[in-house]
């Protein structure tokens, strides 16, 4: 069940948190990662949450509740959250925090960590591969295309894919990943 499902339910619905699941070292290697140093300053009151543009408009997305779970050491419900990818970055949290506590900067360590553990929303997948072909985030219909012509429109610029990957050389996220290689011996 994914955590958004589980945020929705009532409190004796959810999920029980069982010991296997917790990562006590977790929240100390994530106060080494520039940006979420002050990730054990939060108190938990909520302001963050209370401030936020996207907890406005879903009962999902509450940045508290994921900085909560790291403290906790929840590394696996963390990272494989997808309200972690709901934040817009917009930093309205990170502004109102009274502990100072950069909390858009912590959301960006999760979602950093996230992406090199391979817990990536499919729709963000399609949105790299696409900036890697064409060097757009979306492909461009052909029939936008021809809108654009019969109606005038210069076309579109080129994209450039090739300075695009020049770009990402090196990020975990855009390298295709070594499929394991199947034991022979099973």
């Amino acid at each position: 069940m994914l955590l958004a499902e589980q945020a929705a339910k009532p409190s004796s619905q959810k999920e029980p948190i069982k010991a296997s699941e917790l990562d006590p070292k977790w929240k100390y290697e994530l106060q080494k990662l520039h940006g979420a140093e002050g990730l054990m300053r939060c108190f938990q009151c909520g302001t963050c949450t209370s401030d936020c543009p996207v907890a406005r408009f879903t009962d999902n997305y509450r940045p508290r509740t994921l900085i909560h779970m790291a403290q906790l050491g929840l590394k696996d419900r963390v990272l494989k959250s997808d309200t972690l990818w709901l934040c817009s970055a917009c930093f309205t949290c990170t502004d109102r925090c009274p502990q100072d506590v950069e909390v858009a900067s912590v959301i960006r360590v999760f979602r950093n960590q996230a992406a090199e553990s391979g817990c990536v929303p499919q729709v963000f997948r399609d949105q790299a591969q696409s900036l890697i072909e064409t060097g757009y985030a979306f492909k461009i219909p052909e029939l936008r295309l021809k809108k654009r012509e019969s109606q005038g429109l210069p076309p579109l610029p080129k994209g450039n894919p090739e300075s695009v990957r020049k770009v990402l050389k090196g990020v975990k996220f855009f390298e295709p990943k070594q499929e394991p290689i199947p034991n022979e011996q099973q």
